[in-house]
């Protein structure tokens, strides 16, 4: 017997997912245009490490400020029409970018292209509410694997640049915008349930800021999704100059970072709708941990006198074990990016928009401050592997915080960690008993 055919809600549901998704993945590819035109314009226009930093964090600071208020208006107006205007709006500056010649230039054209990085914010609270509640873990794991947009970006913006110039490339990022705009609109759908009573002022929504967990959420999001931008931003001109690659060659390895960093974030999604987002996101910061350790070794020459003279080691990743760790910590980062946001499905089902707006600013602000302190460190230290130095330390606090405020109290050994708030009265778990001995 053939299978029974699905509900045409939830064949509209699916096809929010789609559309939505497809948008995302053009959103995130134009907000990370600047990780390989970036390249040609720093020749171009004699810019220091510093100064390429803050070029290529631009838009990522428009679309982390904006993600706040789209997250509310997408609670209040629907994602269909926000997300339809957020598009429209970006096409133009992307278009002008091709013919802006001084560096003021970019940095404003910039700011205006990088409200397609609020994309998330509409896309979120818009693609959960087509869901129930134990699938929207998986739903927004597969929109958030739009974040391969900053592999699509390496794999298209190279070829362009060698082939026709940097200037085609936001030609051809305009057109592509264009058309997804007109798929979006004729494919997604509105649904008046989906949106918060007319009667809920701004300040209601906001009410969840003084909740500590919110902090302490937008801090897990500030590492996996903040340290994935600055990462995607930097990694191609990293590769050129620490390892002498083409530009195509070290866009296609550094892919290997931003890809499965992308894509793999639907299946944290249907982990942390398993397994529970405490207990995804615990393992996610302990394998960052590892990576970023062993990442932050500079390369190293040292002369050792021994008994039959001086004789010279070289301690240092080579191109192969580098690329391999940043894909693992590319994975991890996926993971940590769908649990931190099954956390707030959990804890804030009403007022998902604004408190995911609140955590994606944090972490769209990581992605922008970021490259800018890896700038100032390569510029002050000359040690490239400076930005992995920095991202080891704030994993650190990550850890002692998650520690302190969930492990105490949650199993992650062995057991099934919760689903959803943490119970006001949890039990002990065994990690904790052992250090109260």
């Amino acid at each position: 017997m053939a299978p029974p055919a699905a509900p045409p809600s939830d064949r509209r549901a699916w096809r929010v997912l789609a559309v939505s998704t497809l948008a995302f993945t053009v959103c995130f590819m134009v907000w990370m245009m600047f990780a390989v035109i970036g390249i040609p314009l720093r020749k171009t226009l004699g810019l220091n490490a510093t100064e390429f930093g803050l070029l290529t964090a631009m838009p990522v600071l428009s679309g982390s400020l904006v993600r706040v208020p789209l997250g509310i208006w997408t609670d209040r107006f629907g994602g269909r029409i926000v997300m339809a205007l957020l598009l429209a709006v970006t096409v133009p500056a992307i278009w002008l970018m091709a013919y802006a010649t001084a560096f003021w230039q970019f940095l404003a054209i910039g700011l205006v292209l990088g409200l397609a990085g609020g994309a998330f914010s509409v896309g979120t609270p818009y693609v959960a509410r087509w869901f129930p509640k134990a699938r929207q873990g998986t739903a927004m794991g597969i929109f958030g694997a739009g974040n391969s947009g900053a592999a699509v970006n390496k794999f298209v913006a190279p070829a362009l640049v060698v082939a026709f110039g940097w200037t085609m490339v936001p030609k051809v990022y305009a057109a592509v915008m264009l058309g997804t705009l007109l798929v979006f609109w004729f494919g997604s759908a509105h649904d008046p349930k989906h949106l918060v009573p007319s009667d809920t002022r701004f300040g209601d929504q906001l009410k969840a800021l003084k909740d500590p967990k919110v902090l302490k959420y937008c801090q897990y999001y500030s590492i996996v999704f903040g340290g994935y931008v600055a990462l995607s931003l930097w990694m191609v001109q990293y590769y050129v100059g620490e390892y002498g690659l083409d530009i195509r060659v070290a866009a296609l390895l550094a892919a290997c970072f931003s890809l499965p960093g992308g894509v793999l974030r639907a299946i944290g999604g249907w982990l942390s709708d398993r397994y529970g987002a405490h207990g995804v996101t615990w393992w996610v910061m302990w394998v960052s941990w590892v990576c970023l350790f062993l990442l932050s070794y500079p390369q190293t020459d040292f002369t050792i006198l021994t008994a039959g003279g001086p004789k010279t080691f070289h301690i240092g990743l080579n191109v192969v074990a580098f690329t391999a760790l940043m894909a693992v910590l590319g994975v991890a980062w996926a993971f940590g990016k769908a649990s931190t946001f099954k956390y707030i499905s959990d804890e804030y089902p009403d007022n998902i928009g604004a408190i995911s707006g609140i955590v994606g600013l944090a972490g769209g602000l990581g992605g922008f401050v970021l490259p800018i302190l890896f700038g100032l460190l390569m510029d002050l230290t000359g040690i490239r592997s400076s930005a992995f130095m920095l991202m080891y330390g704030v994993v650190w606090v990550s850890l002692i915080w998650m520690y302190w405020t969930e492990v105490r109290r949650t199993e992650v050994l062995g057991a099934r960690a919760p689903q959803g708030p943490l119970p006001a009265q949890a039990p002990p778990s065994p990690l904790s008993r052992r250090f109260a001995r």
